[in-house]
């Protein structure tokens, strides 16, 4: 931050003259101690004190990076898949009980989450008569947590980084299209090393999710980590993987996906 300095010089006066008497006239310069003698007429002495140079400010240097976290999860947020269809409307309901911090509207009805999925569904295409993360993301955004959208990010680290700077710029969770585009979780938070709001090269040390498959896991990805998990990023790697773009059509690179809060204009 510019810090403005006003220097304020003070004003020597010449000494005055008797009419009809000469004007004393003398070169002057500073003596030791900063004060300049004047020679004035009448034999007297004037001093007055010179401005001193005001050195210039020296910037602080910038912080170290410090340890970071956010977590946006509270007990009762996380919500099951109730058939093995539904991860994209459960994982809306947590993203809602997430996002709603009042606790008096948690979204965990079985009902409620065969219509999510069915709107999701409806808003999907090209995706096996599922339920897309286009349709994920644009069902949390009719629904009110919204704007949210769908982008690819190639690099891993990346795509951390990505995740936990929405998060922490919007306070709204990051939907993860796991399982290379055959599965969701809800990142619910997340640790680094640098606020990310301060220091644009934060790093991205773990991550808390949310599986809605708990307790049962996949055979073939790994068991299911415990709601609000804090996940090294080499342990969310071992699920979160590249979607190559055969998956599903979608016009987006291949890349680790990612239904991202957008701050709203």
């Amino acid at each position: 931050m510019a810090t403005l300095l006003t220097a304020c010089t003070p004003a020597v006066d010449r000494p005055g003259t008797d009419v009809g008497q000469p004007v004393a006239t003398s070169s002057y310069g500073p003596t030791a101690g900063g004060v300049a003698t004047i020679p004035a007429t009448g034999g007297a002495t004037q001093t007055s004190a010179q401005p001193q140079a005001v050195p210039p400010p020296v910037p602080a240097p910038p912080a170290s990076p410090q340890p970071f976290a956010l977590n946006l999860y509270q007990t009762g947020d996380f919500v099951p898949q109730y058939t093995f269809d539904w991860c994209v409307a459960a994982s809306i309901q947590m993203a809602h009980n997430l996002i709603d911090d009042t606790g008096g509207a948690s979204w965990t009805d079985p009902a409620q989450q065969g219509q999510l999925w069915e709107m999701a569904r409806a808003r999907s295409s090209d995706s096996f008569n599922g339920a897309n993360p286009f349709g994920w993301a644009q069902v949390l955004t009719e629904s009110g947590m919204g704007p949210y959208a769908v982008v690819s990010v190639a690099n891993y680290e990346a795509a951390l980084q990505t995740a936990a700077g929405a998060m922490a710029n919007t306070g709204r969770p990051v939907g993860l299209v796991m399982w290379s585009g055959r599965h969701a979780w809800v990142m619910s938070g997340f640790e680094s090393m640098g606020d990310p709001g301060v220091f644009p090269e934060f790093q991205v040390t773990g991550i808390r999710v949310m599986d809605p498959l708990y307790p049962y896991g996949s055979g073939q990805w790994g068991p299911s980590p415990e709601p609000n998990s804090l996940l090294t990023p080499a342990q969310l790697a071992t699920q979160f993987v590249i979607r190559e773009p055969r998956r599903w059509s979608s016009g987006l690179p291949a890349g680790y996906l990612l239904v991202l809060p957008v701050a709203s204009a």
